[in-house]
């Protein structure tokens, strides 16, 4: 498996122990996220599903954010991630949501600090967990997969160790 298949069960076991559910909002990842925890037993009893909105527009229609800031930052902020993940637990009725965004190769906004996303975790429609990500420059398809398996280990950790 090309995801960290431990980290996944992990997550998997501890939300279906607390009944509870996941879903992700995704950017730069492009429905890694979604492909991870969708692959696993008994995914649907904890995974409620995801959307991938790679616009201002998408993610402004979709996932309400601030349009303004938006346009401002290219969509890649904190703030954009953390909006992120509180809409698609909303939208999927889930416990917990995922918001990240960010850059997979190599564009003029990111040239001076390397790649970079903003990863966001909300429960019940806060924030608990928020962090930006760094990948090394290699092809866009396996940053993609790097900061997939970054946030899953978050998620893990989170929820083994953190607060709900």
């Amino acid at each position: 498996m090309i995801y960290n298949e431990e980290a996944i069960n992990a997550v998997k076991d501890i939300l279906i122990e607390r009944e509870e559910t996941i879903a992700a909002a995704e950017s730069v990842t492009a429905g890694h996220l979604q492909a991870a925890f969708s692959a696993g037993i008994d995914a649907s009893k904890y995974f409620q599903g995801g959307i991938t909105a790679y616009n201002i527009g998408q993610k402004a229609r979709h996932l309400h954010i601030d349009p303004i800031l938006g346009g401002k930052v290219n969509c890649v902020a904190a703030r954009i991630a953390d909006t992120m993940a509180i809409e698609v637990s909303k939208m999927f009725s889930s416990d917990y949501g995922i918001g990240i965004t960010g850059y997979a190769s190599v564009v003029p906004e990111c040239e001076k600090e390397g790649l970079f996303a903003y990863f966001s975790l909300a429960y019940k429609g806060q924030v608990v967990v928020a962090d930006r990500l760094s990948a090394p420059e290699q092809l866009p398809y396996e940053v993609q997969i790097d900061y997939a398996k970054q946030v899953v280990n978050k998620i893990r950790q989170h929820l083994e160790f953190g607060k709900k």
